[in-house]
């Protein structure tokens, strides 16, 4: 029997649905208001955008399957980034490391094209209705100054240096690296047709502050001049940005934009480089604390506020398109949790209730800083033949989906504006900023409307890898301007759109049936918690009663 010492109360839903709780829970009910008359700028689809150095994976069956995945969660077309396009070699694929053998030179030093390891990669997105963000690198083994050793060996736990080999050095002759970059994109345009190739991006290189450049700063600019050159010959009308430094590169970021908007130009002699977007990278950092996995949310989006301050000293680039290159919680998607124990938050709840708080930080920090961001690329893939669940940076295992991507699809279910939503559990921006999200777990809200719908994303968030008991959650919507509305609740947590625990409870098999891998498939899609239901709106508001644990993600969809 229930002690006569507690109290009990009902909160009514706007219809005759209610949830009780002790008055204990009550009092430790997290509180989320939500006014869809409020408008705070466009829903921009931020997250629509991801990358992997592997662009061999693109074409493999695993690779088509998540392709085609990520095309339909998104309303927009997506866009891709990979490295090693222009890399030489048979076109394997192994970790950190892919070719298209797109240039070689015959015995009088001429170039030879080949087109079709290039091709069928960029044929899969345009199939599915998604976009290029095409990096122009790395350096084809014919153009390299230094080609030998030029494949790497690299494997995670070896250090990182390992695999700057000769792709990773300047051309030995800029003009035929311009020329290179003419002849892809006129052939581009070719085949895909000139309205198609417009609504591209490309981009100069990789990290150019860090190992993977083997020059100079101004070696950089250079190579940068020539790839804008050959590619405006091709296209006048392409759209060229660079220079996706890595964290802690804000002096060679500023130094390319002076050179972009001030200096002269190494191939026309004239002041100034296009420059149609501009783009860096922001990590985090987790490690492990007492036998425990600690994020650090902070120093990714430090990462951000730093390079948005760069940009904005430059009032010319007020307009200029950003895109955050490579936007993640760590920096080497390859490196496993074997060979890495702080990268054991991947497979589970942790990454997505992670990727929920991050994303809506990105959003945040525009418009704290009127940042003109488009675009986050996740450096979030899949891998191919290696083990379940192994505890790389991915989007899926074995062709079954991890809790992460489903966080892609909730955001897929959000358009319009974003509009008015506060939590009192949410931690201040300045506060993250300052020392992360370590006290109490943060339940923080994003929400957005758009004709006859509405989206808000709730999420239950800490920096520590640890579980815990739901924490009651009322969320108010205000605004509703609708005589009823029907409501479908998205989750993911351990026992929704989670194909990691699922496998678990099967005994972690590393040879799964085909029935097996059919349950892990079905677990792995985004779930509902509760039928859809249509409630009666009164006086403009709806409201919601859940039960949120620690690293759950809910999305309440409203549609009338």
């Amino acid at each position: 029997m229930l002690k006569s010492s507690i109290r009990f109360v009902c909160l009514f839903m706007t219809v005759s649905v209610y949830n009780c709780y002790s008055q204990t829970a009550l009092d430790k009910t997290t509180r989320i208001t939500v006014n869809l008359a409020k408008e705070k700028g466009p829903m921009t689809p931020l997250w629509a955008w991801f990358g992997y150095d592997e662009p061999n994976y693109t074409y493999m069956k695993d690779g088509k399957k998540l392709l085609s995945e990520i095309a339909a969660l998104s309303p927009t077309p997506v866009y891709v980034r990979a490295h090693n396009l222009l890399t030489s070699g048979d076109g394997t694929a192994a970790l950190k490391w892919g070719s298209t053998n797109i240039y070689t030179e015959d015995a009088n030093g001429n170039p030879v094209y080949n087109y079709k390891l290039v091709d069928s990669i960029f044929d899969i997105y345009i199939q599915r209705g998604m976009k290029p963000l095409a990096q122009i690198g790395f350096m084809p083994e014919a153009l390299s100054i230094k080609p030998q050793p030029y494949q790497h060996s690299w494997k995670p736990g070896v250090s990182y240096r390992n695999i700057e080999t000769g792709w990773a050095h300047p051309p030995k002759d800029y003009k035929k690296w311009g020329d290179l970059v003419y002849n892809w994109a006129k052939h581009c345009v070719e085949r895909y047709g000139k309205k198609e190739v417009e609504s591209w991006y490309w981009q100069v290189w990789n990290e150019p502050n860090s190992d993977y450049w083997k020059g100079t700063q101004q070696e950089f600019n250079k190579l940068y001049d020539y790839a804008a050159d050959g590619l405006k010959r091709a296209l006048p009308t392409a759209k060229i940005g660079g220079c996706n430094i890595t964290g802690g590169g804000m002096k060679f970021l500023n130094a390319f934009l002076k050179h972009c908007l001030q200096d002269t130009n190494y191939v026309t002699g004239k002041i100034g480089s296009p420059l149609d977007v501009v783009l860096f990278h922001a990590k985090g950092s987790p490690r492990v604390v007492n036998g425990v996995v600690r994020m650090d949310v902070r120093r990714q989006l430090k990462d951000i506020v730093n390079n948005f301050k760069i940009i904005a000293a430059y009032p010319q680039l007020k307009d200029v398109p950003i895109v955050i290159g490579e936007s993640d919680p760590e920096g080497c998607a390859a490196c496993g949790m074997s060979t890495n124990p702080e990268n054991a938050y991947r497979n589970g709840t942790m990454f997505s209730s992670y990727t929920a708080a991050s994303f809506a930080r990105h959003y945040e920090l525009a418009d704290t800083y009127k940042a003109n961001l488009i675009g986050a690329v996740s450096w979030s893939f899949e891998f191919e033949n290696q083990p379940w669940f192994a505890g790389f940076r991915d989007l899926a295992t074995n062709g079954v989906d991890k809790p992460v991507l489903n966080v892609f699809r909730m955001y897929g279910l959000m358009s319009g504006n974003r509009v008015e939503a506060e939590s009192d559990r949410m931690y201040p921006l300045k506060t993250v900023l300052d020392s992360s999200i370590r006290g109490k777990s943060e339940i923080g809200v994003l929400a957005s409307k758009d004709k006859k719908t509405a989206s808000v994303m709730v999420w239950n968030y800490h920096d520590d890898d640890k579980q815990d008991s739901a924490n009651p959650t009322q969320v108010t919507i205000n605004g509703v301007l609708a005589k009823k509305v029907k409501i479908t609740h998205y989750r993911i947590d351990n026992e929704h759109s989670n194909s990691y625990e699922a496998w678990k409870k099967m005994g972690a098999p590393q040879n799964p049936t085909n029935e097996q891998i059919a349950i892990l498939e079905k677990a792995g899609a985004l779930q509902t918690l509760t039928t859809p239901k249509t409630l009666t709106v009164k006086a403009g508001t709806v409201i919601v009663n859940m039960a949120l644990p620690r690293q759950g993600v809910s999305l309440l969809k409203l549609d009338w």
